[in-house]
């Protein structure tokens, strides 16, 4: 359920309404950024009525939300949200672009590939620190010094750093270096990194699990916008079909779908999605021209001696021709590049 003000409500009569939603044993959880106040209730509502809100004065509205996800669904919130992450936005009319390796492998490789990306025009420079593999004898990652090295390549570049959290032990560690802090994919319903980056101020983007319906991963959602961080971003990646030929099987259809479902940002991964390198521009351009909010490319200076993902990375000459397509189809649908 969630309680709308009148557009001239006064403070008191929205605190009104606050108080009596605790008194009723439920939790009141305003929405921030909406050209009216409302505040949504959190809790078992099976027994209250919106008529016991409606009545209160400077009350617009009281309706109970139809879908199980309540604080990321546009019936509480109906304009999308802009976030803006040290002056890049991510939301809204401008298509993000986010790129990098797959893995921080040395001082040079990611100081290259971050100059390189940003001279083609991504706003977000993309590092694993901390690499969950298959295989435990593979790459995991350089952990805290890959963090340092990603830090390194902001300060030279200007580039906002996004980088994967494992594990909820890490996410003061991480919080510290990172400007969005990502959920891979094996972690969308780890619940207690959920709740843990709920308690904390920047930007999460959390990506689609291997076999999460949309319906799962909006509840991943919610679990981080109920814990108190409503920067969430979403981030389709690919799903695992029967289909042999791809590594994931990306799934355009969740790209509208999500954006009539939800207020939130939604971005798209062509290189884990396909994971085929002369493919990923395809599915970049389809996941633009779909309404995706973004897109979030690995890119390699020699992907043929990358650590991980060579096979689905972009050299940086490949990535500037991508951008060049990229900017095309985002003219063709009236939006800016951030």
């Amino acid at each position: 359920m969630f309680v709308a003000m009148k557009p001239h409500a006064t403070e008191a009569e929205f605190q009104a309404v606050v108080e009596k939603i605790t008194a009723l044993g439920l939790t009141p959880h305003p929405i921030t950024g909406t050209e009216r106040k409302v505040v949504a209730v959190i809790g078992n509502v099976a027994s209250v009525e919106p008529d016991d809100f409606a009545s209160l004065p400077g009350v617009a509205e009281a309706l109970r939300v139809s879908q199980p996800f309540k604080l990321v669904s546009r019936e509480v919130r109906e304009e999308d949200t802009v976030l803006d992450v040290g002056g890049a936005q991510v939301g809204g009319k401008a298509i993000a672009i986010m790129a990098g390796p797959c893995s921080v492998e040395s001082r040079e490789q990611i100081l290259e590939t971050a100059h390189a990306v940003k001279k083609a025009g991504a706003s977000f420079l993309r590092g694993g620190a901390y690499k969950p593999r298959t295989s435990p004898y593979e790459f995991q990652g350089l952990r805290e010094e890959g963090l340092k090295l990603l830090a390194l390549a902001r300060e030279q570049t200007g580039l906002r750093v996004v980088t994967e959290v494992m594990s909820t032990e890490a996410v003061p560690l991480v919080a510290d270096y990172a400007d969005v802090l990502q959920v891979g994919a094996r972690n969308m319903q780890n619940y207690a990194l959920l709740e843990r980056l709920g308690q904390i101020e920047k930007p999460v983007m959390l990506k689609r699990g291997l076999a999460g319906t949309i319906k799962e991963w909006l509840m991943a959602a919610e679990y981080i916008v109920a814990k108190g961080n409503p920067r969430v971003i979403l981030c389709e990646r690919g799903i695992r079909t029967f289909e042999p030929m791809t590594r994931n099987t990306l799934d355009i259809n969740a790209i509208p779908v999500l954006k009539s479902l939800t207020h939130l940002p939604v971005m798209v991964d062509p290189s884990h999605g396909i994971g085929i390198r002369k493919h990923v521009p395809a599915i970049a351009r389809a996941g633009i021209a779909a309404g995706a909010d973004g897109i979030i490319v690995e890119v390699h200076p020699r992907p043929e001696k990358a650590l991980s993902d060579g096979h689905q990375s972009l050299t940086p000459a490949e990535f500037e021709g991508l951008m060049r397509q990229v900017r095309v189809i985002a003219s063709a649908v009236e939006r800016p590049i951030a």
